[in-house]
């Protein structure tokens, strides 16, 4: 099956991959009229023609579309003989980008594919341009190893970068399309190294808040006002010390935090014994500074588990060299929470906008804007099948065990489903590793961990329609 992957990156994946990388694809949130740019809609007709032509026997390829919404790009291809009672399994990605940002390295852009050191720049490639193309050629490959597989619906959709506001319709539009779903893989995801496979265990949620602080109708001279009209920026440090502590930036609010389960907590420890300094060394820290704290494990947890703020943008201050001495009318800050995979979001958010509107300081007006609340997600138990293939494909594809992390960050979709399937079994893994550089300058996607992450995901496909 190795030789099958290879092949098919080498001859068709790689080159129609490079062309999406070219087009770009903004996601709806940096792209407010991107149904008129049609950018998205290139992407979903790029990777459709390829799809079209890959001769899967009895598959379909349909672009479904609802008013108003970005579109959705669907493979649908049939059971081998014997598995058609296995339900169905549903393979996730997206094909929406982030935007492409400055600071690219010589030689290299955002729209610009370059092969170089086994690697693929550009942005898109990696976050997560591969996943459909990976998704197809696994499928691929277990019919040409004469392996099984349940039916597969290839799911792409085009405004995950945007928190994917769009899904919970299409999920509901395709609800009776796609029947009983079994099993869910997503390739959104990765790990802390390329020497094994990665499994996402968990991710958290979110709330966000504009917070504007107003103190006067209009600004004023700062050597006549201050002193006797309160700083709307002081004011905003002092409702902030209400949600965080600002020494150790713990997050004071119960609501917004739960009980770290055990199962989770040794998981983390593993992953910190496999590969230690990986999460201190993931980010360019700048100068002595230092991570918030030296443990690996508390890092981990802190990343995966526990709630965090950060301050995220700003507005109603001036740049420092446009700034003249005016106590400002009024300050905005945009709060960005990270929850823990399970807590509560909307219980969350409304004891955030409780914390921060009750009894303000001076009587001053606050106001919230932009309001935001979305679930985390933590996986079921694995059964029994996917057990003992993980660490089958661990052993014949990586030579190295198989490894789980918790994410900081948020994938909607698997909250979604989560609650849309129940019993459904997830694989969340990908070829992100910690230098993928997702998001941001020379973003890039490691060639050898795509193909043996599709060699890993034919493999589990196979284990499940057996199993």
């Amino acid at each position: 099956m190795s030789d099958t992957v290879r092949g098919l990156w080498t001859n068709d994946v790689l080159p129609s991959l490079s062309g999406l990388v070219e087009i770009p694809a903004l996601s709806p949130a940096f792209d407010k009229d991107w149904a008129r740019s049609g950018q998205l809609d290139a992407a979903v007709d790029h990777v459709r023609e390829w799809m079209s032509a890959r001769r899967i026997p009895g598959a379909t390829v349909d672009v479904v579309r609802l008013e108003g919404r970005s579109p959705v790009l669907l493979l649908d291809v049939p059971a081998t003989p014997g598995a058609e009672d296995k339900g169905t399994v549903l393979l996730y990605g997206h094909l929406d980008k982030q935007p492409p940002v400055g600071g690219w390295s010589d030689g290299l852009g955002p729209w610009k594919p370059v092969i170089e050191d086994g690697k693929l720049y550009g942005r898109g490639s990696a976050d997560d341009g591969y996943a459909g193309y990976a998704a197809t050629a696994a499928l691929e490959a277990v019919r040409a190893a004469g392996g099984a597989h349940a039916r597969a619906v290839v799911l792409l959709e085009t405004g995950e970068e945007s928190g994917s506001p769009d899904l919970p319709a299409y999920l509901e539009h395709l609800t009776e399309r796609l029947g009983r779903v079994t099993f869910v893989v997503c390739l959104d995801s990765g790990g802390n190294d390329y020497e094994r496979l990665w499994l996402t265990t968990s991710l958290r949620g979110l709330a966000q808040v504009h917070l504007t602080v107003r103190v006067l109708d209009s600004a004023q001279h700062s050597g006549l006002a201050s002193g006797v009209v309160p700083s709307s920026f002081r004011i905003l440090r002092q409702l902030l010390d209400r949600v965080e502590n600002a020494e150790t930036g713990e997050i004071r609010l119960p609501e917004c935090n739960v009980e770290i389960p055990a199962n989770r907590i040794g998981e983390a420890r593993a992953t910190a014994e496999v590969a230690p300094g990986a999460v201190r060394k993931s980010f360019p820290l700048h100068g002595s500074t230092r991570p918030v704290a030296d443990d690996e494990l508390e890092l981990l947890l802190n990343n995966s588990w526990r709630p965090t703020l950060s301050v995220i943008g700003a507005e109603g201050m001036p740049l420092p060299a446009d700034a003249g001495n005016v106590l400002r009318d009024h300050t905005t800050l945009a709060l960005s929470f990270r929850l823990p995979p399970t807590a509560d979001s909307a219980a969350a958010l409304a004891a955030i906008e409780k914390a921060l509107t009750t009894d303000v300081p001076y009587g001053a007006t606050v106001e919230l804007t932009g309001t935001e609340a979305a679930g985390g997600w933590n996986a079921p138990e694995a059964a029994p099948w996917l057990a003992e293939a993980l660490e089958q494909v661990s052993r014949d594809v990586f030579g190295n065990p198989w490894r789980s992390v918790g994410l900081g960050g948020s994938i909607p979709f698997m909250g979604l489903l989560g609650e849309k399937y129940p019993e459904a079994q997830f694989l969340v893994t990908g070829a992100l590793g910690p230098d993928s550089n997702a998001h941001v300058p020379d973003e890039w996607l490691h060639l050898g961990q795509a193909q043996r992450v599709t060699e890993a995901v034919a493999r589990i496909l196979d284990a499940h329609a057996r199993g």
